[in-house]
């Protein structure tokens, strides 16, 4: 079994790539930690909280809350995108649940330290829990397996919060910018990995509508607010940047990854959480990141749709 350790700002898509984790054969999700992002803390919290129950794993996998804002700016969630309360407004009872005790970055490092050499920690929020953690602990770095992050959009496409931002980085980009340059043994899924591969247009839908499920029902309703904003957007359907990310962390065999200089901008303006990425060498930085620049996107909806059967 394969230990994963999963940091989340739980909204839809996240809830969907935890359903990936928390129900593969091969994952043993050892806790997962909350920030604040695309809803706030204290509701992200509650959506980790319901997503690991319907799994029924809320007696195996604790759930904690981190940071409830960036690291030295004022929270922006995405609500506009995911509905209010982060899951599409479907009308979930998404409160009542208590978290575990310790504190997010806390448990990212006691975790990661407990089992050196062990632990892969999948980021799907902004990553200002891992920030912390590696600030508090730098060993962290050498002491974690894999660190896969959904975050970025520097190979392929446009940003989708800025021109060139995407939205984890772009809410805490301080917080990115200590991740990438913290020596972690880094891979990075931007979203021009998602917009590219794991958009769900309406053959995908369909599919995902037949799986006919309660899991498969749970990841249709969720969808349904970001799934109008992309189309509004210009999208063939709702794109799934956290479960393509979770693909990756589960079975990164299929992937074209390559590795380069990687540095988030902190600024602001048209700036702020741009990744920087190296292609030529022109910073004299030494290769930091390995980045996915292709995903299959067949492997990808048959993992997901295995996920989602009972």
């Amino acid at each position: 079994m394969r230990r994963f350790l999963i940091d989340t700002d739980t909204a839809s898509d996240d809830a969907v790539a935890l359903v990936m984790a928390l129900r593969h054969a091969d994952v043993a999700v050892e806790a997962i930690t909350v920030v604040s992002g695309n809803v706030g803390l204290d509701q992200a919290v509650q959506n980790a909280l319901y997503t690991v129950e319907l799994c029924g794993a809320e007696a195996e996998v604790p759930v904690h809350a981190g940071a409830a804002s960036p690291m030295m700016r004022s929270l922006e969630t995405a609500q506009y995108v995911h509905g209010e309360d982060g899951m599409g407004d479907a009308g979930y009872p998404l409160s009542g649940r208590v978290p575990a005790e310790g504190r997010g970055a806390e448990v990212i490092v006691e975790t990661i330290l407990g089992a050196p050499g062990e632990i892969t920690l999948v980021a799907l929020g902004p990553l200002t829990n891992l920030a912390i953690a590696v600030l508090l602990a730098p060993e962290i770095a050498d002491a974690v397996d894999r660190v896969v992050v959904m975050g970025g959009t520097g190979v392929h496409g446009p940003g989708n919060v800025s021109a060139m931002a995407e939205y984890n980085f772009w809410a805490d980009p301080e917080a990115a910018a200590v991740v990438s340059r913290a020596g972690f043994p880094i891979e990075f899924v931007g979203w021009d990995i998602s917009i590219a591969s794991a958009v769900v247009d309406a053959d995908r839908f369909e599919a995902l509508q037949a799986v006919g499920t309660p899991l498969s029902q749970f990841a249709v309703d969720i969808s349904q607010v970001v799934r109008r904003f992309a189309m509004e957007n210009g999208l063939a359907g709702d794109d799934l940047p956290d479960p393509i990310a979770m693909a990756h962390a589960i079975d990164p065999s299929v992937a074209t990854t390559q590795r380069l200089h990687v540095d988030v901008m902190v600024g602001d303006g048209p700036q702020r959480g741009v990744m920087e990425v190296d292609r030529l060498g022109f910073g004299g930085g030494e290769p930091n990141v390995d980045i996915v620049t292709h995903y299959p996107s067949d492997h990808f909806f048959s993992m997901l749709e295995a996920a989602l059967r009972d």
